[in-house]
Parts: structure tokens; sequence; C-alpha cells
């Protein structure tokens, strides 16, 4: 049991949808898998988180591996000024490293309509990585748009909007060592 104080919830959430407990249970099973099928790669694993939302996660994913690995960063925006994906991706920061002939996971915090990871799987598949997998903490499967593969799934969620563990509403509650259910935004 953690000595560090659990913030409560706020007037603004609805309820706690996954504790911190589950969160890393489900991030050390995760990590295992990873070490079991990375085990006998020749080269490290390189993590590529997606920012801002997957950060949490890959740092506590990340520090359970005992595969050798390297993190990088990506940031991509489909959402614009909306709470609807736009469908439309453009990236904002690349990896700083060449991915060429790399295994490469992909790090995700959510997925929802697809159209990231879509992006993200057609994007690093062109540049010629030795393998890619991805690894998603929270999957809406309802609001899915496109189909793509989660190599690694934390949690399938229903479709209401999500704070905590990385993830934000307009840079507000991402510190959250929970997931829980936010009031509906309302314009």
């Amino acid at each position: 049991m953690s000595s560090i104080a659990i913030p409560a919830l706020t007037s603004d959430l609805v309820r706690i949808l996954i504790d911190a407990d589950t969160i890393a249970r489900r991030v050390n099973d995760l990590a295992r898998q990873i070490n079991t099928e990375y085990k006998d790669i020749d080269d490290k694993l390189i993590l590529v988180g997606v920012l801002k939302g997957s950060f949490i996660f890959l740092a506590d994913l990340c520090r359970k591996l005992e595969i050798p690995h390297e993190v990088d960063f990506i940031s991509l925006s489909s959402y614009g000024n909306s709470d609807q994906s736009t469908g439309n991706v453009r990236m904002i920061m690349d990896t700083r490293e060449n991915v060429e002939g790399k295994h490469v996971l992909i790090v995700e915090d959510i997925l929802d309509s697809g159209y990231t990871l879509d992006y993200l799987c057609r994007n690093f598949t062109s540049r010629n990585v030795a393998s890619l997998k991805t690894i998603v903490l929270l999957d809406k499967p309802d609001r899915r748009k496109v189909d793509v593969e989660i190599d690694y799934l934390g949690f399938a969620i229903p479709d209401v909007w999500v704070v905590g563990y990385g993830l934000d509403y307009a840079e507000k509650h991402r510190t959250l060592p929970y997931i829980a259910e936010m009031t509906p935004v309302t314009e």
C-alpha cells in the first residue's frame, strides 16, 4: 500500500474508472508480455511514446522492462481545437532517432477513432522498420472509424471522456494517478 495521498474526485469528475493499483498491475502484466516476446531480438527495442498523453504510461512501462530498449517520442494532432477527431492527422514532432531496421513499439494512451494510430503504423512501416507493434493503454472500440491492430492492450473502456494517468482535458487532470470519467464538456 502506497503512502502517497490519492487526490479526491473533483466536481467535474464523475467516477474513477480504473484505480491506480489496477493500472499498476496491468502495466506489470504488459511489461512481462513484452519482455517475453522481445527477449531474443538482436537489437534494442525502441519505444515511441505519442506525446503528451502516453508519457506516464510509457515511464511506468519502460521501468518494468528487462530487455534492452530506448525511448523516443512523437507528437501528432488530429483534434485541433475540438473534442472530436478531424481525421486529418498532422505531425508536430518526429522521432529523433532513425528507426530504419529497428524494432519499434508505438506507445499510445488512448485509441478511439483509430486515425492517429493508423497514420503512425503506415508512417513507421514506410520507414522500413524491422518490426512494428502497438501498445495502447485505453481502447474505446465503440468510437472506431478505422481498423487498426492493437498488439498489447491495457483496458477497453466505454465511450466516455476520460482523464488522468497522462490523459487530460485542456491540460487539466493529466497527473491524476487513476483514470476518471469526466463530466461531458458542453460548448
